[in-house]
């Protein structure tokens, strides 16, 4: 991504914006397909773990829920990531400043649930019109096992697959024209809507199937909003004693290990999934 002296926020002006990182040597091919084992060994025993619970519908919402999370939080290593932490941080410093900045945190946060509500209507609609009726009937945790399965060797650069994606970012010159309060709404909204920007997650696939998979619209809505909260909620390190450098550089140095654990957890899924499907 970048070496350690320097930040490299990808330019989302080209398109060749990379859907998996390039992997330095200390994430050989060899250490990427051990990732790629263990992943699948942890997801078959936590799909046996589920089957044999007492209710495992539930179960899997639980872990569809964390999943969704976590999704949200590995997308804040996308270039839209890297620009709402920056351009939506606070005008100053001290106490003052802060308390200036919470509406525009506050209007960030009701962008993001307004656009889980929307899309989530969406999807939730689109699978009610087809009759699906969830993602633990066999045919739903077959879709979710192979998105998990083929996206997650993709993170992982073992495996290329189309990656569709409006590569795209949110309006920098928005800032120029609205007060900042208003550009956190817009820039919320944009980005809770999830498909208006690129994401450098394919969890986002997998959330959107399980959405539409329910056919039911206040779940699809929960879903989204889950991996929404897991988008918004790392802006709040503005709310920390920290320069925008410090917080930039420290995404740089992780980015490649959040394709890591992104391609691990899509893993995980999709061998849990899959043990399910087939038993």
């Amino acid at each position: 991504m970048a070496a350690t002296h320097q930040i490299s926020i990808p330019d989302m002006a080209q398109d060749g914006v990379p859907d998996c990182v390039d992997f330095p040597a200390q994430y050989s091919r060899r250490y990427r397909l051990a990732v790629l084992a263990g992943s699948l060994a942890l997801g078959a025993a936590g799909g046996f773990a589920v089957k044999t619970t007492a209710d495992p519908m539930s179960a899997l919402w639980l872990c569809l829920a964390g999943a969704a999370f976590a999704g949200g939080v590995l997308s804040t290593w996308s270039p839209c990531g890297y620009s709402s932490i920056s351009l939506l941080r606070q005008t100053g410093k001290g106490p003052k400043a802060v308390l200036n900045w919470l509406p525009t945190f506050a209007m960030h946060g009701l962008g993001y649930a307004a656009g889980a509500v929307i899309l989530g209507t969406l999807l939730g609609a689109i699978g009610g019109i087809f009759g699906l009726t969830g993602f633990g009937t066999v045919f739903g945790l077959t879709v979710l096992a192979l998105i998990g399965l083929i996206y997650g060797a993709h993170q992982l650069d073992l495996l290329r697959v189309p990656y569709p994606q409006r590569r795209a970012q949110v309006p920098h010159d928005a800032r120029q024209r609205f007060p900042k309060w208003v550009v956190g709404g817009l820039y919320g909204l944009s980005l809770g809507l999830d498909y208006l920007t690129y994401v450098q997650t394919p969890l986002l696939y997998m959330m959107t199937a399980a959405a539409i998979l329910t056919g039911n619209i206040p779940e699809a809505i929960a879903i989204i909003a889950l991996f929404n909260l897991g988008r918004y909620l790392p802006v709040a390190v503005n709310l920390l004693p920290l320069t925008d450098y410090r917080i930039q550089a420290w995404l740089v140095r992780h980015q490649t290990r959040a394709a890591i654990v992104d391609g691990a957890i899509l893993t995980v899924l999709g061998a849990g999934f899959a043990l399910l499907a087939l038993t």
